[in-house]
Parts: C-alpha cells; structure tokens; sequence
C-alpha cells in the first residue's frame, strides 16, 4: 500500500500529533552545536524519535575504506551496550548493502529477508528497518539506521521524513565539520608555536625531543608520543616516549634494518597504519600495544632528524584526512624548530668556549706567568736570608704560591671542559664531584692534583676513589662552621711496601660534634 500524504497509514489524525511541526522543529534544532559529535548525536537522537523508532543509529563511514569508523547510537542502555561483543562495521547485511548503494532502504522483517545477516551476539532482537544515506557536499558522511518502529512497520511517509532529515543533517555536519576543522587547524598550530617557543629558549637535546612528542600526543589525541632516530646499522630506535600510561619497553625499541617500514621512513616518507597489531609492516613487540597509528618524517633541509609516531589504543578511532594533514604540517615546523633550536645551542655553546678560552690564555699568560716569577723571585731570596724566621715565613709564602698556581691550573683544565658533556678524563670526573658538591655547600671547594693522574689512575681504583671522595665531602657537608675544603688527588704516592698508589686527601676547617678540630681524610689505593 501506498501513502498519498503525510498520516495516510499511520492511524486517524486524532489518534497521534501531526508530525509536520516535528519535522520543522526538528529541521530547525538539527546542526544548533556546532560541535561535530554532539550534531551527530542529536541527528540520530531526532530521527529515532521523529519516526517513532526504538532503536537508531548513525554510521560515518571512512571514505577511503568505505566502512563504519563510528557509531552513534540511541535507544540502547548502558547494559544492552554492554551486551554487544562488536557494531558492525559495514560490510555485511542490510547496513552493507547501504554502504554499497546509497539509497533509502526499508525492511519489514530484517529476519526473513535474505540480504540480512543476522545480529551480532548480545545485540537487541529487531525486525523492522529503515535506513538513508547522509550526504555532505555530494559525498556520503554516513548512514542513519532506524529500528523497530512501536507501530510494526516504518511506512513511505517515515522515508520520505528521514529523507529530509538526513538532507538538512547533511547540512549541518557540513558546518560542523568546517567548524571542527578551524578549531583543530587552530590548535595544531598553536601547539607548533608553543613547542617552537620552548625548543628556542633554549631546552637541551633530550628535553627538545620530549617537548615535540608530548605536545604532539595532546594535539593528536594519541596513547603515546614517539620519537624515533635512525641507528647505526640502518634502523631506527625509540629514544624518546611521552605516554599517560606505564612508558616501559617503549625506550629503547629498535626497529630492525630491513623492516617494510623503514623502507618509507628512511625515505622520509610518511606511514600511517589502520592497526599497528596486525600490519605486516610493523616488527616490534610494542606493536600489540597500539591500534591506529600516524608515522610522520622529522626532516628539514633535506636532513632526516628522526620519525614522530603518534599511536593510538586498539581499538582507537582512526586517524581522519584532516588529523593526517595538520599532523604532518606539525612534523615538518618541529623539525625546522628542531634544527633552529640546535643551530641556536650551537652558536651559545661556542660563544661560551671562546669565552672560556679567552680566560684561560688569560690565566694563562698573565697571572701563572706572574706567580711563577714571583715564586722564582722568594725562593731566591730565602736560599740568601739568613735568619730563621725569615727563612720560615718565606718558606710558607713559597708553599702558598705554589698551591696557588695549582688551583689556576685547575681552573684553567675545567674552563676546558665542555660544560653540559659527562666529562672523559679521571680529572674531570673529580672536578664534576667538587662542583656538584658546592651547590650544597655553598661554595668551591679547593682541588689540587699531582702527578700525571688522567693517565696513572685506572678502574678500579678511580671508582673507588670517587666514591671515597663523595663520602669525604657528605661528611664535611654535615660538620658544623665549615667553610672551606681542601682536596688533593696525588698519583706519585708510596704504599709502605714501595709499590705506586694514588692518594686522597679532604681537609676542611669545620668542628666534630665534640668540638674538635677535623682531622682530614685520607684514602689510598694501590695504582
């Protein structure tokens, strides 16, 4: 039977409110949120109600694979959700059919009809249906999926409302979606501002890094942030992993030489993976960790710094055209803040060396040249001093000067040192231990080294000493009234039995908790 109006087979007039109002009100309240999940949720909450179904639902399909990426529902309570084991993803049954031809299509039994397949376990019994293709700009968004009309069946007068409805849907998921994308537009590159502005001030390597991963895995709304590097032997490693959850097993990841993935990212070429699980291009263990995944290309200038993998949960929603786009704009300003930020370091990092430089050929030139003359002059004149006194007084001038100069020595070898490195060399080491010290003591203790020590002092008797030498200065720290500290390192020491050793001493001016004066520390080991 056909209808010629608006009622003809839904009951007498009387019996039910005409449903013309409700449609224009429906028309008009469709698409008032511009916010693109709540318009799609209120589409489907509208079209149950306006046809008089219990059940509906709406589809947005990915365009690229043609199949249900989302799934918005209404009619269902919290445990018939719970009930469903999977939605449906397009590919079969009535909903298949819908995706393959975008036209209105109408059941009045799902249960004989031989196009169906029947329902997923744990999904509520329906036999009437009712579905239409949502159209934005002459592309298929979605469909919108109606079931189990309280009358029996949905009739053409049902159609021909969920036709208009989906057409003025189509509308508003339009300004919808252009609204969403100005604001993700608008975040992604506020974000890339903000982490230009961070690597520029000046952060280190590895906190550069973390700040393009993190602020990366906010925008993209992804279970972690990643970065990986290229390695040695042609693969690529994780070196750098921002994640709400439990970061283990992720740093240190290898992607081995010769995986299918490395073949695009070496190339710097973007990768982007439906399910990280199950792609045959992925390698790792972590794999099964993740769903969607977008891997995007660090590179500047044509020089690779490294890869930015932003995956999400299994079962995540998939990344959309536009996510893929704004992320791989983002990759490509992180890379260029990257290579500035390094460039930047660079020109600091020099500046600070010829400034250490500068001051010690100063020391250098001048001031050890000064007191070695002086010291020279002293001792000439205590060899030619006859009294005593005289001979004791210019005795300890001549042991000052000569401390003296050892410290501008000291000074000279760590303004050589490059200031953010863990330093090489066995002197370095001790000089890092007094400086880490004096920001607890409050200041610089006095070091002086005899002997060749870099090359005398061998494992393992330099990590002895070190630990010796930590311990000495921790209770130096814990004395009362010291403000100076004296450490010498002697690699021309004497054991008793004539065998080479090296020699630790820590003196400082402070008082025991009896009130004694310290005595000073002393260790010694066998070279």
């Amino acid at each position: 039977m056909t209808e010629e109006g608006p009622g003809a087979a839904d009951g007498p007039p009387s019996s039910k409110p005409p449903r013309l109002p409700m449609l224009l009100e429906a028309v008009l309240s469709v698409g008032t949120d511009l916010g693109l999940r709540a318009t799609l949720q209120q589409i489907v909450d509208t079209a149950t109600a306006l046809a008089g179904a219990r059940y509906g639902a709406l589809g947005v399909l990915d365009p690229e694979r043609n199949t249900i990426t989302e799934l918005f529902t209404s009619g269902l309570t919290d445990t018939e959700r719970q009930r469903i084991r999977g939605f449906p993803d397009g590919h079969a049954g009535l909903l298949g059919v819908l995706v393959e031809e975008p036209e209105p299509l109408r059941c009045d039994d799902l249960t004989a009809d031989p196009r169906s397949s029947g329902e997923p376990p744990g999904h509520p019994r329906m036999r009437s249906f009712l579905g239409a293709p949502i159209r934005v700009h002459r592309e298929v968004f979605g469909n919108i999926y109606l079931a189990e009309k309280h009358t029996g069946h949905f009739t053409d007068t049902d159609m021909a409302l969920l036709r208009v409805l989906a057409s003025q849907a189509g509308s508003a998921i339009g300004n919808a979606r252009l609204h969403e994308t100005a604001q993700q537009r608008e975040r992604w590159i506020e974000g890339a501002a903000a982490v230009t502005t961070a690597l520029l001030s000046g952060t280190g390597a590895t906190d550069a890094l973390m700040t393009v991963a993190e602020q990366a895995r906010m925008l993209a709304d992804a279970a972690a942030g990643v970065i990986l590097q290229p390695t040695e032997d042609g693969g690529m490693e994780i070196v750098t992993a921002s994640t709400l959850d439990d970061p283990a097993g992720l740093v240190g990841t290898v992607i081995e030489a010769g995986a299918p993935v490395l073949v695009q990212l070496l190339g710097g070429e973007p990768v982007f993976l439906n399910d990280s699980a199950t792609d045959p291009r992925m390698t790792t263990h972590v794999r099964t960790r993740f769903g969607p995944s977008m891997m995007l290309p660090l590179q500047s200038g044509g020089r690779l710094i490294g890869t930015l993998a932003l995956p999400r949960r299994r079962g995540g929603r998939p990344y959309t055209a536009v996510e893929r786009l704004l992320a791989s704009q983002f990759a490509s300003q992180a890379a260029l803040a990257l290579v500035m930020a390094d460039a930047q370091y660079n020109r600091e990092q020099l500046a600070v060396y010829e400034d250490r430089d500068r001051i010690a050929r100063d020391l250098h030139d001048l001031v050890v040249q000064r007191l070695f003359a002086t010291e020279m002059m002293l001792e000439s004149t205590r060899r030619r001093a006859a009294a005593p006194d005289t001979d004791e007084l210019l005795t300890r001038a001549v042991d000052e000067l000569d401390s003296t100069i050892q410290e501008v020595r000291t000074a000279i070898f760590a303004l050589q040192q490059p200031p953010a490195e863990a330093p090489a060399t066995f002197r370095g080491r001790v000089l890092r231990e007094t400086r880490g010290a004096a920001a607890v003591l409050g200041f610089q203790p006095s070091v002086q080294f005899t002997g060749a020590v870099d090359s005398l002092v061998r494992q393992p008797a330099d990590a002895q000493l070190l630990a010796a030498l930590r311990g000495a200065l921790a209770a130096a720290h814990r004395r009362t009234g010291v403000s100076a500290i004296e450490v010498e390192v002697d690699a021309t020491a004497r054991l008793p039995d004539g065998r080479a050793s090296v020699r630790l001493a820590v003196a400082d001016d402070g008082r025991n908790d009896d009130g004694s004066r310290s005595t000073t520390f002393t260790w010694q080991a066998p070279l």
